[in-house]
Formats: C-alpha cells, sequence, structure tokens
C-alpha cells in the first residue's frame, strides 16, 4: 500500500471510531444521569414521632429514609388541622397540605412508591387527639379522595398500597372504623388487643407506653424479667401478625437511649419512636440488624 493511500485508511478508522465513541459515551453519561447517585435504603423501624414539628413535616423524615410518621389532628370547622395541642392549632396547617397531598406528589414521581424503589408501604399513624368518631369519619373521607395511594380493606381483604393509614389516639374512633366493610385505614391497638381474636386487617398494630410496661430507662443492666415481658410481647404481636410499636422510649442523645434501642431490635419490636430524625438515622445505619434497610 503507499504511504498515501495507508495514510488515507488511517484517517478514516480513526474517523469511524469517533464516531462510534460519541454514542457509546452519550449512552453511559444517560445511564449515570438516569441512576444517579446510589440511594440509601429506607429504614423500616424508623417512626417520627410528632412528625409535624419539624420544620419540612413529612420530607425531613422521609430525607432520613424514615418509613413511619405521626401526625396529631383535630377536627375543627370541618377541617383536620395538625398539632399536637389545642392553642397550636393553625387553619393552614391541615393534614391534606401537610401529608395527603406531599404524599400524592411523591407517589407519583417515584412511579407508584413514596421511597424510590421501596415496595413497601410507608405507615401514616394518625393520632386523633379529640371527638374520635366524629374525626375518624371525615378522615375517612378525607382519605376517600386519595384512594390511589393507600392500602385498603374491603370485605376480609387487604390490598397493599403505597401508604398505610393507622388511626391511633381518641378510642371512639374504633367503633365506626369496625363497623365499615370498606376502609382505608386501620386501627393501633394497645397491649390488651394481643389476647384476643381481633384480625390484623383490623388491627395491624399495637402500640403502648413504655413505662407502663417497663421501668428501665436504658441505665445498667436490663432487668431479665422485664427483657423477657419484652420478648414476650414480640412474640405475641407477630405470631398474630401483627407490628408492635413503645412510645415514651428514652430519647435524650446518649447511651442509656442506645441501650434501650438495641433491646427493642433485639427483641423484634418493629418500630423505635423518636423525635431526633438524624440520631435513629445514624443509630440504624451502624447498628441496624441486616434485615433492617429493605
Amino acid at each position: 500500500m503507499s504511504p498515501t493511500r495507508r495514510r488515507a485508511v488511517t484517517t478514516l478508522a480513526a474517523a469511524l471510531a469517533g464516531t462510534a465513541a460519541v454514542p457509546a459515551l452519550a449512552h453511559t453519561a444517560h445511564a449515570a444521569e438516569r441512576t444517579g447517585p446510589p440511594r440509601r435504603r429506607p429504614l423500616r423501624h424508623a417512626h417520627a414521632h410528632n412528625d409535624y414539628l419539624h420544620p419540612r413535616p413529612l420530607h425531613d423524615a422521609l430525607s432520613h429514609g424514615f418509613t413511619s410518621v405521626e401526625a396529631d389532628i383535630f377536627l375543627v370547622d370541618g377541617e383536620l388541622l395538625v398539632a399536637h395541642t389545642p392553642a397550636e392549632l393553625d387553619p393552614a396547617r391541615t393534614l391534606r397540605s401537610l401529608y395527603l397531598e406531599p404524599l400524592l406528589a411523591r407517589v407519583r414521581e417515584n412511579d407508584g412508591t413514596v421511597h424510590p424503589g421501596h415496595h413497601r408501604p410507608v405507615q401514616l399513624l394518625v393520632d386523633i387527639k379529640a371527638d374520635g368518631a366524629a374525626c375518624y369519619l371525615e378522615l375517612d373521607r378525607q382519605l376517600r379522595a386519595y384512594r390511589r395511594l393507600f392500602t385498603s380493606y374491603a370485605d376480609g381483604r387487604v390490598s397493599s398500597g403505597a401508604v398505610t393509614a393507622v388511626v391511633s389516639g381518641d378510642r371512639a374512633a374504633r367503633v365506626p372504623m369496625a363497623a365499615q366493610r370498606r376502609r382505608l385505614a386501620f386501627y393501633d391497638g394497645r397491649l390488651d388487643d394481643l389476647p384476643t381474636a381481633v384480625p390484623a386487617s383490623f388491627i395491624p398494630l399495637v402500640s403502648s407506653n413504655w413505662n407502663t410496661a417497663f421501668t428501665w430507662q436504658g441505665a445498667g443492666p436490663f432487668p431479665a424479667a422485664e427483657r423477657e415481658r419484652l420478648r414476650t410481647l414480640v412474640g405475641a404481636a407477630h405470631a398474630a401478625r401483627r407490628r408492635i410499636r413503645f412510645w415514651a422510649t428514652p430519647d435524650t442523645p446518649g447511651p442509656a437511649r442506645e441501650a434501650v434501642w438495641r433491646e427493642l431490635l433485639a427483641a423484634g419490636a418493629d418500630h423505635l419512636n423518636t423525635d431526633d430524625l438524624p440520631g435513629l438515622e445514624r443509630f440504624l445505619r451502624t447498628h441496624r440488624p441486616p434485615a433492617d434497610s429493605v
């Protein structure tokens, strides 16, 4: 081959290699843009107590990987307002604006899930502070406007959704809920419900004040009798296909709080209750059992 012809072939080959490289580089860049940075897995034990008190209700908890959030509600002039006490009521802070609409937007953005790629429901624990029956009926009416978001119950069958609403607080809500053949919410039971035959399709969660069941606050060894009681309660809940949660556990940062959290995880408790979002996230990412992030 002459030098001139050899140069022409070399130039053509280089040009073709360059054009082939452009789509390859574009594909790589597109893939990186599509996948983005690695996602941190959601934390199935993380429950945000009084979530609405954080600067960005719902959003702060989700950004820390939480899979359960709690909102206290009052029925005021036909609207559900989110607050801890009547003195804190604000007409702008509605259940719709703080939770229902943001959850809807999030599920639409993430192709049907609250956390991207996380297909287990996120729990919305709605704590009714007063007027249980009337408040629940309005809650039921509002949830129906967002029915595609929520886990539902119909004639004995539960169909999972992106969000599971569980009603806690004022016990008067139980009567209208139990009478429904179809509903978009479930009931938060108490320890007295553990030995009953009420199905998990009505009571999927049992909650209790830590201080009514245990004296230990994390300092020193966990009394053996109390450790056994904790494991018995968790076992009874799980045997009935229910989850279990304790509120009012120690929540001041330090060794005592972490000792209680470790015992709860070791016993198989389903939710760790906190107001300290970064503190619990840090603990679970460091100490979580292998099955915690799913």
